[in-house]
């Protein structure tokens, strides 16, 4: 009686049906190996309550799937496109975010394919790796302090181009124009700069010799970040 609750509709005698204990047990690694990747994104990283559950639990989803299609070349063309389909955010995530997924689904198709050992042994490793990158700062520009986004308020009738080159050239190693946007029904101009500081000490003399320039309008200066819809 229990095993024909286990039995698919549609398995015949030449069909390879999953016991049960080996389901359990395939399914059951996939877990703990969600709950080690999980943990180990955690660490010294920004994350989401929801993101982290579905960490934990794709290698568990990929796993049961990977089991079932059992070497039905159809299927698996079928479910390849499915997955192909699958949006796991609804906004754009971070490089990080799309790594750690494409893991926790190698993981789970490890386990689904049965080679449980190579599964943890997969997990532990790219977990470990993904641990010290974070712990060395792996990647990490240097002098990022030093990198900045200035945007800077000025009149109408200011003519921008170039207006402030010759403070930066005192106090930034690099700068670049990277936006203007006409404000306060057009009687006002922002401009954003991303510049490199020569000196981090000079930030507040930099923005007195903009005021002056600027008629002391306002001035704001920001860490530079890179865009999260980057890769």
């Amino acid at each position: 009686m229990l095993e024909n609750l286990f039995k698919g509709l549609f398995d015949t005698d030449l069909t390879t049906v999953i016991s049960v204990t080996d389901f359990m047990l395939c399914l059951g690694t996939s877990i703990v190996i969600g709950l080690i990747m999980a943990f180990a994104y955690m660490y010294r990283t920004r994350y989401t309550k929801s993101f982290v559950i579905t960490l934990a639990l794709l290698p568990a989803v990929v796993c049961v799937v990977i089991m079932l299609v059992n070497g039905n070349v159809g299927t698996g063309v079928a479910v390849a496109g499915v997955f192909s389909l699958v949006r796991f955010r609804s906004i754009p995530g971070t490089a990080k975010e799309i790594c750690t997924l494409f893991l926790a689904m190698g993981a789970g198709l490890i386990a689904g394919m049965g080679y449980l050992g190579f599964a943890v042994l997969f997990t532990l490793v790219l977990c470990l790796m993904f641990v010290l990158y974070n712990r060395l700062d792996f990647g990490t520009k240097k002098n990022a302090a030093t990198f900045k986004t200035l945007t800077i308020t000025i009149p109408e009738d200011l003519d921008y181009s170039g207006i402030f080159d010759d403070i930066f050239s005192e106090f930034t190693t690099s700068h670049d124009l990277v936006r203007v946007k006409s404000t306060n029904m057009g009687s006002m101009f922002k401009l954003t700069y991303n510049v490199m500081l020569r000196d981090i000490t000079r930030e507040k003399e930099m923005i007195d010799k903009i005021r002056c320039r600027n008629g002391n309008l306002e001035i704001t200066v920001s860490k530079q970040e890179t865009v999260g819809t980057e890769l």
